[in-house]
């Protein structure tokens, strides 16, 4: 498919998704949440593709994320089940996401790092939940994500104040994984997508899946009891991945892994 909004490029099993709307400082609207809907299905369904980054077109924005211009003149908001970016609201996805924010990720620009699993970004980066500045709230995960990743109290005080928090407090923080020079994301996005390709695809989405559904879990106990259960978990013990890494191991050479 081909898209007007968004760049998709694929470089052995690893995606790169591109916001593509710099001169609103890749703001979202609704054309664009679908076809980055679209884009995500794909990368989902498609077995040779095992790992995706996120970033955005030019050097001033990630994302400023929704499109208020585009709102207050009358055109439509909305946004496919898979949510805002088609993102937010995909909860079945066990790919590895990276975001690579290469500048300013306010609002809903946030909201799509913060579904990512991992979040790099350039000295340059900026992030906030500034929606109660305009009278709306973070409501595509924001309010949910940030308290579970960082804490309720460190989390409040971004919400509460709608302050900007620069890449070195995110790191601080705990959001961001790693922070580079803005020359340098790009590649250090993809060292990383490198050092998760290595590994067992199938071993990497259950232990993703077992992250986070675990986390859902009333107890530790529970998690711990209820984790074979999850389809990914399943999925694994009957993979070939499964029976291929002992095999290398004990035969002393490099797995050669399927992902299936």
């Amino acid at each position: 498919m081909a898209y007007e909004f968004i760049q998709v490029e694929r470089e052995g099993p690893v995606t790169t998704v591109t916001l593509n709307r710099p001169e609103v400082m890749n703001a979202l609207h609704s054309p664009a949440h679908f076809e980055l809907a679209d884009a995500f299905d794909a990368f989902a369904a498609d077995p040779e593709q095992w790992v995706a980054i996120v970033t955005g077109a030019g050097e001033r924005a990630f994302s400023a994320g929704n499109d208020l211009k585009h709102q207050a003149g009358g055109g439509k908001m909305e946004s496919p089940p898979s949510g805002f970016a088609g993102l937010t609201s995909r909860f079945d996805l066990t790919k590895p996401l990276i975001a690579a924010v290469n500048g300013v990720a306010m609002g809903g620009g946030f909201e799509i790092a913060l579904a990512c699993d991992l979040i790099i970004a350039a000295d340059t980066a900026t992030f906030a939940l500034p929606e109660p500045r305009v009278g709306l709230a973070a409501l595509a995960g924001g309010l949910h994500r940030l308290p579970r990743q960082i804490g309720t109290k460190r989390a409040l005080s971004m919400i509460l104040t709608g302050r900007r928090v620069t890449a070195a407090e995110g790191r601080e923080l705990g959001f961001v994984a790693e922070v580079v020079p803005a020359a340098e994301l790009m590649a250090a996005a993809r060292r990383w997508a490198a050092q998760i390709v290595e590994l067992s695809p199938m071993s990497v989405r259950a232990s993703k899946e077992a992250v986070y559904k675990g986390l859902d879990e009333p107890t530790l106990e529970a998690a711990i009891k209820g984790q074979n259960r999850y389809p990914a978990v399943a999925a694994l013990f009957r993979s070939e991945d499964f029976v291929e890494g002992p095999m290398a191991f004990s035969q002393k050479r490099p797995p050669q892994w399927k992902g299936r």
